[in-house]
């Protein structure tokens, strides 16, 4: 194996499990999300030697796995074939389990746009400027799908009237 076969090997082994996981925040399934990360790591080796002299190659790789999973939700193959079988995913110990699943739910039913932008911004923690380079936006266009993202997240996460804590105003009366 050569030494840039070597340098990438070693890069992709050390990143996978962080690749892993952004691809299944934006694609909210484990299986997409290695399609995703195989397309990524494929096109990062055909440019490997341009990446691996970047001072930043996180970042770079980043574009790559989120432009490669905008661009398939574009495409017209992607909204004719979904597969309805939905495998379950690793149990994973958390505080609140029903309010992860909610979130995951709220996240995957959100436009992909508004989803990347969301994970780049919150899970990635990118500033706009940085989110807007990722997405080949412009940084208004990043803060528009931002508060539109979280605008239906909360419509989508507000519990309905009853069900959730006693209200502050603005509720029926309950006197």
């Amino acid at each position: 194996m050569s030494g840039r076969q070597a340098d990438y090997v070693e890069y992709v082994e050390a990143r996978l499990a962080w690749l892993r996981r952004l691809a299944y925040l934006l694609c909210q399934d484990w299986h997409s999300a290695d399609d995703l990360v195989q397309a990524t790591v494929t096109r990062l080796f055909t440019h490997w030697p341009r990446a691996s002299r970047m001072d930043n190659t996180d970042a770079y790789v980043r574009k790559i796995l989120v432009r490669a999973f905008l661009s398939e939700r574009r495409s017209p193959w992607f909204r004719r074939v979904l597969l309805s079988g939905v495998q379950a995913d690793r149990a994973a110990v958390y505080a609140d389990p029903d309010a992860v699943l909610d979130v995951r739910e709220a996240l995957a039913a959100i436009p992909p746009r508004q989803r990347a932008t969301l994970v780049l911004r919150f899970y990635c923690d990118l500033d706009v400027e940085q989110a807007a380079i990722v997405l080949g936006c412009s940084a208004g266009t990043v803060k528009s799908q931002t508060s539109k993202g979280l605008a239906a997240l909360r419509r989508m996460l507000e519990p309905a009237w009853g069900t959730g804590p006693v209200s502050r105003g603005g509720g029926p009366d309950r006197g």
